[in-house]
């Protein structure tokens, strides 16, 4: 009885804290849309407000870690759903050039703050790697809101953001093996070419095999086979992405797009994933917010560090991205650009690797902290302010707006 009872107490605290995260992101997202500002940044505060940094309701978890996690594998996944293979392809040769120079500007910028702050190689190379990561969790949940990941500027973002993370993968790699004293060349290349042959493998095969098959999987009895289709294939790619050595979301992001161009049963499923979403992805935003411990920044000198490195962080993927696109009008490259500012909680992933490796010292470690989320919250308003006029002349309906998510619901029960 004992044992049942402390376990009827701890599942009642667990359900607290996710009472309390997902009451507290909706409330900061409706006043921050109240004061016509992205909801994204209020649900990331929510988490600075309700976690160790001012209340202390609640504390970052395993199992708060596990739902963000499958709250923006789910978030790219509908993202994916709304993006075809060849509009991808077609924007191929920009989205790298977007993606070399958003990474190469960034790493030196991060390497030279480092040595000038007295950091020793190992970790400037650190601080380098994670100012080269891009979340774009962030920019696809501001973007899928105002209904624009159909545009151009959009693809090149998510095509970028593809190659950014098999970039980021073989940096992080590198300067991991550089912590321990070597670099394994063989391993480098392996990773590598498993992540490239696996990203082109499943937006070219996999992509025309979905389409192929797409109606008789609409034959199979079970309730809803396409959704449950889609829903087997995102988490399956999420762990084989993770198992070449890319992040799971790009697997989501893969999986939504080969189910893309299968018409049959696509927009019924990406109604229905937007619903699970939209109860999802406030864990990976409020859990960005809940990594900030504000009580580190107690030195002037962490502080100036934190600033210097987040404008810093700002300045060049805004302009390496932004160069990316040379040819394009100026305002599509400053869409491109602040598209992938966001550093969120890839950048947070890096910074916890070095400090666990013992690569880096704590002030680094709260610099980078700081820069990720800081990078968060400042790309939402502007993303929004740099893609304002194409919202205006697009005139869809947002597609995360509630009475559709509710009306999901209805029909689902």
């Amino acid at each position: 009885m004992p044992v049942v009872l402390a376990a009827s107490v701890e599942h009642a605290s667990v359900f607290l804290s996710l009472f309390i995260i997902l009451a507290a992101a909706k409330v900061m997202a409706e006043v921050f849309e109240r004061l016509r500002q992205p909801a994204v940044v209020g649900e990331i505060l929510a988490g600075v407000v309700i976690g160790p940094s001012l209340l202390g309701w609640v504390h970052p978890s395993d199992l708060i870690s596990v739902l963000a996690e499958v709250g923006v594998i789910f978030l790219l996944f509908n993202v994916g759903l709304e993006t075809k293979p060849q509009d991808i392809f077609r924007v191929g040769m920009r989205a790298f050039a977007v993606a070399v120079l958003g990474v190469i500007l960034p790493f030196i910028a991060g390497y030279l703050i480092a040595i000038w702050w007295d950091g020793s190689f190992v970790e400037a190379m650190f601080i380098g790697a994670a100012l080269v990561a891009t979340s774009v969790g962030i920019t696809a949940r501001v973007l899928g809101s105002m209904s624009l990941l159909d545009l151009e500027t959009s693809r090149i973002i998510l095509g970028a953001a593809v190659i950014d993370d098999i970039l980021g993968l073989i940096i992080l790699s590198m300067v991991s093996s550089l912590s321990g004293g070597s670099v394994d060349y063989f391993g480098l290349a392996k990773t590598a070419g498993l992540a490239v042959l696996f990203t082109v493998f499943v937006a070219v095969v996999g992509a025309k095999l979905m389409t192929r098959i797409a109606p008789r999987i609409n034959g199979l009895r079970i309730g809803q086979p396409f959704f449950n289709l889609g829903l087997i294939l995102c988490l399956g790619l999420s762990f084989a992405a993770m198992y070449v050595g890319v992040a799971a979301i790009i697997g989501a992001f893969l999986a939504g797009m080969a189910l893309a161009e299968a018409t049959e049963g696509n927009q019924k499923m990406h109604r229905m994933t937007s619903g699970v979403t939209e109860f999802l992805v406030p864990f990976f935003l409020v859990n960005i917010g809940m990594q900030l411990d504000l009580h580190v920044f107690g030195e002037a000198s962490v502080v100036v560090l934190a600033i210097l490195t987040t404008v810093i962080a700002v300045i060049t993927k805004f302009i390496g991205c932004g160069l990316g696109a040379w040819g394009m009008s100026r305002r599509d490259m400053a869409q491109i650009g602040v598209g992938m500012v966001p550093r969120g909680e890839v950048g947070i992933v890096v910074a916890q690797i070095g400090l666990g490796l013992g690569a880096i010292k704590p002030h680094f470690f709260a610099t980078v902290l700081f820069m990720a989320v800081a990078t968060t919250l400042i790309a939402p308003p502007f993303i929004k302010i740099f893609f304002a006029e194409d919202k205006d002349k697009d005139g869809k309906p947002d597609e995360f707006e509630e009475h559709d998510i509710s009306d999901e619901f209805a029909r689902l029960g």
